[in-house]
């Protein structure tokens, strides 16, 4: 079975690829390396022992994407290729409207042409309205989302939803992630932002490695235990094993599933920060600092459904994912550069 990985040069998509190749699936990745490195393939490669074909495209062309699908004969798509930023969204919503929706739009007309049914959606907890309940599950109240980036991927779900519905043959998984962190064992993959990092783990990793001389604490007065934001942060090498159980499943499954990816539990940014110096006795200043734009006070999911139907669950630690996300730091201090 032949997968088309896109984005698989990225955070996601890199230890993805990994877990595809180390289950015996043939990969074919596509990536424009607009957030990501061509070293990332390089050490993909001799992580798994394994070739595989790489197009250097822009997923948005369908001209390009023709090229690939005239040349391979492609079983599934897993679709990571976008911009991804919750900050950045709100400051470019229109770069995210037009990269994430025409991304999607230009696969699905790929696969259409070449009788390819089988999908895999990168999308992500953001399309959760924020007056949920918590945990979320898959039946919570999706739109009224708060930042461009959580509408992107609601749109994208929609579109795949409607195209699923139009073609009684399509396979459809939509993966709602929580916060991926941690790297692989080896720290030779990870997460590798480009100039000041979006996400929290990698500030702190950078924080540990002298990059910056504090960790800015994006609002502390939101209505919490401790007054920062709560987020399921899950292993990315978990999130990986997600996406192969995936693959599995639409095997024997049509029509649209949808499955949280999360551990479950709801941890603070400070308990975070905090869990890194535990695990790695590096101390991590920090300082208060304004709420960040987009931002919702409490995010954890459900994860009841994924461990019925997919078989899957998140088995890795908080101090676990704290860990490689420090070796991966540490041995790589400017990431893949």
């Amino acid at each position: 079975m032949t997968i088309f990985v896109t984005g698989g040069a990225g955070y996601i998509g890199s230890h993805t690829v990994l877990k595809l190749l180390e289950n015996g699936y043939e990969v074919i990745v596509a990536d424009n390396f607009s957030n990501s490195k061509p070293e990332a393939v390089k050490r993909i490669k001799g992580l798994a022992g394994r070739d595989f074909l790489f197009y250097e495209i822009d997923v948005c062309d369908g001209k390009q994407l023709d090229k690939v699908f005239s040349e391979n004969k492609i079983d599934c798509v897993i679709h990571f290729a976008g911009l991804k930023a919750v900050g950045e969204s709100v400051e470019k919503p229109l770069e995210y409207y037009k990269n994430n929706l025409n991304s999607t739009i230009s696969l699905c007309e790929a696969m259409k042409k070449h009788n390819v049914n089988k999908f895999i959606f990168s999308s992500s907890a953001t399309v959760y309205s924020g007056d949920n309940a918590m945990p979320l599950t898959e039946n919570s109240l999706t739109g009224g989302c708060i930042n461009p980036y959580g509408w992107t991927k609601y749109m994208c779900e929609q579109i795949l939803i409607d195209t699923a519905n139009a073609n009684e043959d399509w396979s459809v998984a939509l993966l709602r992630y929580f916060n991926p962190i941690g790297a692989h064992e080896s720290g030779k993959i990870g997460e590798d932002p480009q100039d000041i990092p979006n996400n929290l783990m990698p500030f702190i990793a950078q924080t540990a490695v002298g990059k910056f001389s504090h960790l800015n604490v994006k609002g502390t007065d939101y209505d919490t235990p401790d007054g920062t934001c709560i987020r399921d942060y899950i292993h990315v090498t978990d999130l990986a094993e997600g996406h192969v159980s995936a693959v599995n499943y639409l095997k024997s499954h049509t029509g649209v599933n949808i499955f949280n990816l999360g551990t479950g539990k709801g941890v603070s940014v400070l308990e975070l920060a905090c869990a890194f110096e535990q695990a790695t006795g590096v101390e991590i200043k920090r300082k208060d600092a304004p709420r960040r734009p987009g931002d919702q006070p409490v995010s954890f999911a459900s994860t009841d459904k994924a461990k019925k139907e997919l078989g899957w669950e998140a088995k890795k630690t908080l101090l676990e994912a704290c860990a490689d996300s420090w070796r991966w730091q540490k041995n790589n201090p400017n990431g893949y550069k």
